[in-house]
């Protein structure tokens, strides 16, 4: 036999590492990166292998602008991403969009002064952070605060950075835009120089699109002087390429179709549930709470058996609506999109730093229907951005004057509730809009956003089933010839539909893709994940409690009352629970009434105290109520420490009862009105006064 020398041996051995790399392809190695594998498939925290250093992150991009958000419903980001747009397209920065939770601070004090931050922060609930803002805050307003450089507070370690920053805030709220203004105090003190004011959008009185407009324009002209930039004329330039993939069929396994990450698509779902990955939770109950025809309430209970989802009683569940499909077709329809609506597209980020909002390959229909906010309220700006792809010269012309005309877009547009699509048909119906890239609709409109509603159960007494209390939502706008629809609130109501037997459920003219992507939802599910919330029983259960909830504002009460009456029933001391609910009448949208009932038999210490508005010539509020019943209010309050609870409407109701309570305190106690608002605002700031409120 002959001998193999070396060279034989060298020759062989790369033969064979060759073929075993050849059949393995794809497999063990070159597999193709899911984009979607980290952020949407683990769906927990910070991805794996990225940098948490934003100064390496834009010295790598190439990055002389980095935009912030704290984002709670996406609409901060949608603004933070406006800005990074501008400011490339009318300035030339080298702009990146940068989410506050995937970022580390600490070297924030070597921040390069040939660059800017610029800060868009969002604040939720009673003046706190939003949910992914909570680490960079606690960070910069600690008292202890340091950095890489060990600078401490005084030494004004930031002298650097030079930042510009923009609240949205809702004035019905005590803690008005707080966010960004003690962000903004913790900055200046820690050295850094502000750029422009710091500007405050109000969705309280409606104006925050205009709030943004009026503040951006100065902000960017103090800019451009303390940055030498030089302002361009603006063109669009795509922050993602659009590209139809005639090598996929949509229903190939790798395609998304509406699927929010990896394991879901593979049919392998898995927590934790949180903002990024739901839980496809079954309805175990649905029913109607109205006794009205031409109104609609709803009760679910949710089952989350098997999620390791929990909850505490004053917790929000969110549920991840889809959109109608009238809204769907709408859109498809204006955009010339009907014969490829199922086509699929890949989409991906122009820039190292742009992040796809929804994961891909997946279909136009698809993305429409799960992931963009088709229904949502639409921009002055956007409009304006739309102009140059409009179908011909009149249409242009109409899209720049509602771009440019204020109180013309109000008129038109605004004040009528129109989403995007009856915009686009508004200007130009009988033509197609083709030339519009549906890039810019990816960018320009938010990202489908989960709604959060109050849970009205009890987690001590039903640990594993989550109740949900929904009035179906609808906007009656006179004059107007359409009625805006609660996208998701509709979706619920042809959840209930088809679990009591109706084969087509179509709510208000509305249909949904209710059995999900692939019918991954059949059988009644809906995707949802809980959060969790500071509005809280008392943890003695012996603490008298005062809640005011008209309404659907009574949902957590409900979680509140069956609560202590489980622990009633257990032997426990429970302290005296005052409900006072408001309604229309008693006949029509009295939720729960027969519960209340048997809750007084097993809550000896329960009293309910109702406001039908509509049952006598002059309408009688549950702020009315409380004002009769000054003299126990106070007593529970000033001598027993009662806590106090608000839940429902922010702009009116909750202002009302805020300003009676004052009221109470005042003439009960003989002290003026400015002593009783202290006292007010000390029961706010120890967390004996708790709201959960909505505007």
């Amino acid at each position: 036999m002959a001998q193999l020398d070396t060279l034989d041996i060298i020759v062989l051995a790369v033969l064979l590492v060759g073929t075993v790399a050849y059949f393995t392809k794809g497999t063990y190695w070159g597999v193709p990166k899911d984009p979607y594998a980290g952020s949407y498939s683990a769906a927990n925290g910070s991805k794996a292998g990225k940098s948490r250093n934003i100064l390496e992150k834009m010295e790598e991009s190439g990055k002389n602008c980095v935009i912030f958000y704290g984002s709670q419903t996406g609409t901060a980001e949608d603004y933070a991403s406006r800005l990074a747009k501008e400011g490339s397209s009318r300035f030339g920065l080298k702009t990146m969009v940068a989410d506050l939770e995937d970022y580390d601070y600490e070297n924030m004090d070597t921040f390069p002064d040939d660059r800017i931050a610029m800060f868009v922060l969002a604040t939720y609930g009673e003046g706190e952070p939003t949910d992914n803002a909570v680490d960079f805050y606690e960070f910069i307003t600690g008292e202890d605060v340091s950095f890489s450089d060990g600078g401490a507070a005084e030494e004004k370690p930031l002298s650097n950075l030079k930042f510009v920053a923009f609240g949205l805030g809702n004035n019905t709220y005590e803690h008005y835009n707080s966010m960004v203004r003690r962000v903004d105090a913790a900055l200046v003190k820690l050295g850094a120089t502000r750029i422009g004011e710091a500007g405050e959008g109000d969705d309280g009185a409606g104006t925050m699109e205009e709030d943004f407009l009026a503040w951006k324009e100065p902000m960017w002209a103090e800019l451009s002087e303390k940055m030498s930039l030089e302002e361009r004329e603006a063109v669009y330039e795509p922050v993602f390429s659009v590209t139809e993939r005639d090598d996929l069929d949509p229903e190939a396994k790798e395609v998304y179709l509406g699927e929010p990450n990896k394991n879901h698509l593979e049919g392998t779902s898995k927590g934790p549930y949180n903002s990024h990955n739901p839980f496809i939770a079954p309805i175990a109950e649905s029913r109607e709470i109205f006794t009205v025809a031409d109104r609609n309430c709803l009760h679910m209970e949710i089952d989350v058996s098997g999620s390791n989802l929990s909850y505490q009683t004053g917790d929000h569940i969110a549920i991840w609506p889809t959109n109608a499909g009238k809204e769907v077709d709408r859109f498809v329809s204006i955009l010339g999109l009907e014969e490829k609506r199922h086509k699929v597209i890949s989409v991906k980020g122009l820039d190292p730093t742009a992040r796809v909002p929804f994961p891909t390959p997946t279909t136009y229909d698809a993305a429409i229907r799960y992931h963009i906010e088709i229904g949502g309220p639409v921009s002055r700006q956007f409009v304006a951005s739309l102009a140059p792809f409009a179908p011909d010269e009149t249409a242009k012309a109409e899209m720049t004057k509602l771009g440019s005309d204020k109180d013309y877009f109000h008129d038109k547009v605004s004040s009528q509730y129109f989403n995007i699509a009856q915009v686009l048909e508004l200007v130009e119906k009988s033509k197609k809009w083709t030339n519009v890239p549906f890039s810019i609709m990816i960018e320009g409109i938010n990202k489908i956003q989960p709604r959060y509603y109050s849970i009205s159960s009890s987690s001590l007494v039903q640990k594993n089933k989550i109740s949900i209390t929904a009035v179906v939502e609808e906007i009656r706008i006179p004059g107007a010839t359409h009625i805006v629809k609660g996208v998701t609130t509709n979706y619920l109501l042809a959840l209930k539909q088809k679990q009591h037997g109706d084969p087509a459920p179509d709510p208000h003219g509305l249909t949904y893709a209710i059995t999900g992507p692939r019918n991954k939802y059949d059988g009644i599910h809906v995707p949802v994940h809980v959060r969790h919330s500071n509005f809280k029983l008392p943890s003695d259960p012996s603490k008298p409690i005062i809640m005011i909830g008209p309404g659907s504002g009574v949902a957590p009460f409900r979680g509140f009352v069956q609560e202590r009456a489980a622990q009633a029933k257990t032997g426990e001391n429970v302290g005296k629970t005052i409900l006072f609910f408001g309604c229309r009448k008693s006949t029509e949208d009295f939720l729960y009434k027969e519960e209340w009932e048997k809750f007084s038999t097993d809550l000896p210490t329960f009293s309910l105290i109702t406001a039908f508005s509509r049952e006598q010539p002059q309408k009688v509020y549950v702020q009315h109520r409380l004002k009769e019943h000054a003299a126990d209010i106070n007593a529970l309050i000033q001598n027993d420490k009662a806590n106090f609870y608000v839940c429902g409407d922010a702009a009116n109701m909750a202002r009302e009862v805020s300003a009676v309570l004052v009221q109470i305190i005042a003439e009960e106690r003989g002290i003026s009105t400015e002593k009783a608002e202290e006292v007010v605002r000390g029961m706010r700031s120890s967390g004996q006064y708790q709201e959960d409120v909505w505007s």
